[in-house]
């Protein structure tokens, strides 16, 4: 018999969960750079959270391949494969363009207040220069577009890839010749999502990620 969650285990599981995030994105960010050790206990101290819930984000990035163990030598940030980026791209391609054709026949009344306000930032964002606040945008585009396909394997599956394919990103952003009009590419997607026009949606935003790699590929 399951044993009833207890506010101690849904704690523990928000700490892990918090933990996750940051060091995902410290990772995926290059703020910890591919190669670089990565010390339990003092991102424990930064966070002011224990070891536990650090060791489980450990365990999921592992997975995700953004982390690497080696017995006896320690835990590392993976290592950056600048030709896994065409693979990768191969398969975000199908599964992106699927999840928006997904959002496109299931979004719900409440999620399309959130697409239109989705779509006022990102007329907001066209010919910013700023990098970090694109990047955060795109990001929640995408997340946004999953989360609406209503498919948690798809979604899981997804966030994996896309965290692979920022990484790499980031190591090219300050030569992209126009990160903004990328950006900006996800209204197109978002209205067809809108419209219900799954067809358009897939298209859209399997383009929108063959492009992204071409350019990305053209200044590495």
């Amino acid at each position: 018999m399951a044993r009833p969650s207890s506010a101690t285990d849904s704690s523990g599981q928000l700490l892990a969960e918090r933990a996750y995030v940051e060091l995902r994105d410290r990772i995926v960010k290059l703020q910890i750079e591919p190669g670089a050790p990565i010390d339990e206990d003092s991102l424990g101290q930064q966070l002011a959270i224990g070891r536990t819930p650090v060791r489980e984000a450990i365990k999921r990035l592992v997975l995700e391949n953004l982390v690497v163990v080696f017995p006896r030598r320690g835990t590392f940030a993976a290592d950056i494969n600048i030709t896994d980026l065409t693979h990768i791209s191969d398969v975000r391609g199908q599964l992106e363009g699927h999840a928006a054709y997904l959002a496109a026949q299931r979004l719900t009344e409440p999620q399309l207040v959130e697409l239109q306000q989705l779509r006022a930032e990102l007329a907001l964002s066209q010919g910013s220069e700023g990098i970090d606040a694109l990047m955060e945008l795109d990001a929640r585009v995408h997340r946004f577009i999953y989360a609406c396909a209503g498919n948690p394997y798809l979604t899981a599956t997804l966030e994996g890839y896309f965290n692979l394919s920022r990484r790499i990103w980031y190591l090219a952003l300050g030569r992209l010749p126009d990160l903004s009009a990328r950006v900006d590419e996800h209204d197109e997607a978002l209205a067809a999502i809108a419209a219900g026009d799954a067809e358009r949606a897939r298209a859209v935003l399997a383009e929108h990620v063959a492009t992204f790699e071409r350019e990305i590929r053209a200044v590495l």
